[in-house]
């Protein structure tokens, strides 16, 4: 495959798509971003999704956190892979149905997501692929679900 776009364009689309889905302030185009037929989500413990699944776990982040942001850290590129660090924040307000532990209630705390991510892209800058890793022990924590 010959990848037509070059690191710092892979690193803007990126940066574009993850600030689009924390936001969600236009969802048409947060989807040019993805392949959204062939996008495949690899979590923590196994757990698998489809663009749908992730786009409706983003749904439940912005319904259960106010004054959210993303930020991407230290990016490795690889050809058609790029790996980063990323910090998602906001207000935990109102219940999160998607938890690690299933639906949990509001503490006012501000939590933060500490992921690490890699990311595959198609010939056509998409997003096919990603795979996380973060600290459920520490998110559950801010949640306010320790030992759940």
């Amino acid at each position: 495959m010959t990848q037509r776009f070059t690191r710092n364009e892979l690193v803007a689309r990126l940066i574009r798509a993850g600030e689009l889905e924390v936001s969600g302030e236009d969802p048409a185009e947060a989807a040019t971003y993805f392949d959204t037929e062939k996008f495949r989500f690899h979590g923590p413990d196994g757990f698998e999704s489809d663009f749908a699944g992730l786009t409706a776990y983003f749904g439940s982040v912005r319904e259960a956190f106010v004054d959210r942001t993303i930020r991407r850290g230290i990016v490795v590129a690889d050809g058609d892979h790029l790996a980063c660090q990323t910090w998602i924040e906001g207000t935990f307000a109102r219940e999160f149905t998607q938890s690690p532990a299933g639906p949990l209630p509001p503490n006012g705390k501000r939590v933060v997501f500490d992921l690490i991510n890699i990311f595959r892209f198609d010939d056509r800058g998409r997003l096919v692929e990603e795979w996380v890793r973060t600290d459920n022990r520490s998110l559950l924590r801010q949640l306010g679900a320790e030992g759940r």
